[in-house]
């Protein structure tokens, strides 16, 4: 089993140093979403990188879809790559969706984990009475709607919304790992990420979390971040950098760093 996933997830290990790091992607990206990251910490940390079972980079075959209908999937495969290094203490990493899956990972096991830096995180994208997630049903599904009628137009278009800088090379990019998803596997993880709900089990994350966020996010309005800050049930911070876009790591990495290294050091 363990060398099973760490082959079928991609998995890799960099650097020096005693103190683990573990760097977690979001959908419509694959590890190497990390790379303009990775000088700022391989001296000092061993860093993990890893691909989601959804990403483009990994075997479709691997893809359950059965399996995948909530995020538990992806926590287990979390947890099992951690325990097939035989890892005991993390720093994690998360950003979007995988700020949820090591929230919930850290709720299961919570001695694994030292500290969770959240970056782009959201426990519900839909708007409630009294919750601004930043979406509407119907918004959400004519964005699914979107996706299965041409692929590769939604891609074009939603690229450089997500992006939010002006950051060709990082529009580029995105576009590229996106493309590298097999469309039916893009709709039905966004289906599960857009439904899920969270907010419920907030209460019981007890490590302490960094949720760091742009000032301008597609994705993720600002209240997010303070609503995570006073739900989560550790100490928690919020940063935000003065940049715009769903992924700072691709977009603004010299900002993003330093305050990961900051983050990681309190």
């Amino acid at each position: 089993m363990s060398s099973l996933i760490l082959d079928a997830l991609n998995v890799r290990v960099q650097g020096e140093g005693d103190k683990v790091l573990v760097f977690a992607h979001g959908v419509g990206t694959d590890q190497s979403a990390w790379q303009r990251i990775l000088p700022f910490f391989t001296p000092y940390y061993r860093v993990i990188l890893f691909d989601l079972v959804c990403a483009g980079s990994v075997n479709p075959d691997h893809f359950n879809f059965r399996r995948c209908t909530n995020l538990e999937a992806y926590v287990d495969d979390l947890l099992n790559i951690l325990d097939a290094l035989g890892v005991d203490r993390c720093f994690y990493v998360g950003h979007s969706v995988s700020a949820m899956i090591g929230i919930l990972a850290s709720i299961r096991r919570p001695e694994l984990f030292i500290k969770l830096i959240l970056i782009g995180a959201s426990p519900r994208f839909l708007n409630d009475e009294d919750y601004h997630g930043g979406f509407e049903q119907e918004e959400i599904e004519s964005v699914f709607q979107a996706m299965e009628a041409n692929y590769e137009a939604w891609v074009n278009g939603f690229a450089p919304l997500a992006v939010g800088a002006d950051v060709p090379l990082a529009v580029r990019e995105f576009t590229r790992t996106l493309f590298n998803m097999r469309p039916d596997i893009t709709l039905f993880v966004s289906r599960t990420v857009f439904n899920s709900d969270l907010r419920g089990i907030l209460g019981l994350v007890k490590v302490p979390c960094c949720i760091i966020q742009t000032s301008k996010d597609v994705s993720v309005p600002a209240s997010v971040a303070e609503y995570l800050k006073n739900h989560l049930g550790g100490e928690n911070t919020v940063v935000t950098l003065s940049t715009e876009g769903h992924l700072p790591h691709l977009s603004a990495p010299a900002m993003l760093a330093p305050a990961i290294k900051r983050a990681l050091s309190r």
